[in-house]
């Protein structure tokens, strides 16, 4: 087939966007603050052998992981046939952790399967031992109703018996299905979206082009994988504790680099443990991917190209004088020229499934990035997976040492709070690591969690809780030529009893530096009681705890590392 160049980059975007549109419906039509405010969900499109099209860009931890949990589903249930919807939360079925939830819709024109439409997005009680389903679990079966790969829809008719399983095992089951129905919802758009791409191209050359961009994604990995000096580079870091008291926890990466093809070998990691860190397969392998992701992005192909750059004129125009202005009277401004021969431009990667053909994982199973039934794992979706984009960074920093940032804060900082009837879920963001480029940024959501934080004014309308600080915690980042990205500060008071859970580290192992660069300070959890004459008690980096009516939670999370000797 020969591909029009420009129509390719045409069904790229329509494609994206079909997954953009999926994640609108979603968060529009939620229930819960977690997938409406904080948007803690990813959609994305898969032709119909499994292979991913288009993800939106939401969640990185579930970029390798939703295609394994389709995978999954097809390998139980068969093909899926028109009006059939598959469910799945089982993390040994290429998922993360229970609380995310996996629906699968097939797309069909005229008896044919085509595609599939599938999103995942976390549910913030899906029932266990504690509110929010985030504990100091050691069996699976703690942290919530465990979904092997099901049928909830069978020829457009839902299953309510598995429904009300479903629902009869959860907390606060109206939102459940609140955000269940949409699911179902993004999943019918993106099917309507694919629809009309099919009216109006031809279902066979769509899917032609689907094909091309697989094998486009594949071409600027390649060039990615080929920057890196070919050689083996070893890093090894550590998780502080498994959360029952055992630690550290080696994390050990081995990257290889072979002409364009790069293995990564994290097989010398530690055993699973008893407690809640271990991870699934699917959840290291995204890890994976999403670094070499982001180094797809700096090894962008060039194109040379005619343009004309934005001068001060231009720039003015866009700041609110008249953008109207007669082109023969405009004049180039000093750093202007019209049409450079050969300038370069760069072309953002396409990222779907052909990106990560050249990329090998190896897992050692049985060990804590590769965890077996019946292991816990609510903490590996959320803190592990850190540590394992901590290593491979820390190994590639070995191979391009001025573009591989320090550490980020290395921690999602997970804290659910709640009761019978209510439960709240956030992860809090810390500092992310300088690098050559510059300093880290403070406070943001860093690699594998790409959420927003709860608005205060959301939070404390729909839950018991009133927010008493949210602020930048100054020089927590690491020293440097250039600093690390601060952390910040958390703190929740309950205006009713609850209990709660804080899955967090780095709170004793802290974020590296690179290039002589200092390490970034670590994080803390404290509890504090502000009407009795008492000492704030200071919370483990993975602690289950009842905080009283008046009482608060205070939650102070890492900095990143530093960069370059000062």
């Amino acid at each position: 087939m020969n591909v029009d160049p420009i129509e390719l980059e045409l069904m790229r975007n329509l494609f994206e966007a079909a997954a953009e549109e999926m994640g609108i419906a979603l968060q529009r039509t939620a229930f819960s603050a977690n997938i409406k405010e904080r948007r803690d969900f990813s959609c994305a499109l898969f032709d119909a052998d499994g292979a991913l099209l288009a993800q939106a860009a939401h969640i990185p931890v579930h970029l390798g992981s939703m295609p394994a949990s389709l995978l999954a589903v097809i390998e139980r249930l068969g093909p899926l046939e028109a009006g059939d919807v598959a469910i799945v939360n089982d993390p040994f079925a290429g998922g993360t952790h229970l609380p995310d939830i996996t629906i699968v819709s097939p797309i069909y024109v005229e008896n044919r399967l085509v595609a599939y439409a599938a999103n995942r997005a976390h549910h913030a009680d899906v029932g266990g031992i504690s509110p929010g389903s985030m504990t100091l679990s050691r069996h699976i079966d703690d942290e919530g109703i465990r979904i092997e790969p099901s049928l909830l829809c069978r020829r457009g008719v839902r299953d309510e018996a598995l429904l009300k399983r479903i629902l009869d095992t959860v907390r606060t089951p109206d939102e459940r299905l609140g955000d269940l129905d949409a699911q179902l919802a993004a999943n019918r758009v993106g099917e309507t979206s694919l629809h009309r791409m099919f009216a109006r191209h031809g279902v066979d050359h769509v899917l032609a082009f689907g094909r091309a961009l697989l094998d486009y994604s594949q071409s600027f990995m390649r060039r990615a994988i080929g920057m890196i000096p070919a050689g083996t580079y070893e890093f090894e870091d550590a998780m502080d504790d498994d959360g029952t008291g055992a630690g550290p926890i080696a994390i050990r990466a081995t990257v290889t680099i072979e002409a364009n093809r790069a293995i990564l070998d994290l097989r010398e990691s530690a055993d699973q443990v008893a407690g809640c860190i271990n991870c699934p397969r699917a959840v290291a392998v995204s890890a994976v991917y999403y670094c070499f992701a982001c180094l797809m992005n700096s090894a962008s192909l060039p194109r040379p190209v005619l343009r004309e750059r934005v001068g001060e004129r231009g720039l003015r125009a866009s700041e609110g004088s008249s953008a109207r202005e007669d082109a023969s009277t405009r004049r180039p401004s000093p750093q202007s020229s019209p049409g450079v021969p050969g300038e370069e431009v760069r072309v953002d990667a396409p990222l779907n499934g052909g990106a990560f053909r050249d990329i090998e994982v190896l897992t050692r199973s049985g060990s804590v990035v590769h965890a077996l039934y019946p292991s816990a794992v609510v903490a590996g979706n959320t803190e592990t997976s850190q540590r394992v984009v901590d290593v491979i960074f820390g190994a590639l920093a070995k191979a391009l040492p001025n573009l591989i940032p320090a550490a980020s804060c290395g921690s999602m900082s997970s804290v659910a709070l709640g009761s019978d009837h209510w439960s709240y879920y956030e992860t809090i963001g810390g500092g992310s690591g300088a690098s050559a480029a510059g300093n880290g940024e403070s406070g943001v959501q860093c690699h594998m969690t790409n959420t927003l934080n709860t608005p205060a004014e959301a939070l404390e309308l729909q839950y018991p809780l009133r927010v008493r600080r949210f602020e930048r915690v100054r020089d927590t980042g690491g020293a440097g030529r250039f600093r690390g990205g601060d952390g910040i500060v958390r703190e929740i008071e309950a205006l009713a009893d609850c209990t709660g859970t804080v899955l967090s580290d780095r709170r004793t192992n802290a974020p590296y530096g690179l290039s002589g660069g200092e390490p970034a300070h670590v994080g803390a959890n404290t509890l504090l009681d502000p009407h009795a004459n008492t000492q704030p008690v200071a919370l483990g980096g993975k602690s289950q705890f009842t905080l009283k009516r008046g009482q608060r939670l205070r939650i102070q999370t890492p900095g990143g590392g530093g960069w370059g000797g000062c």
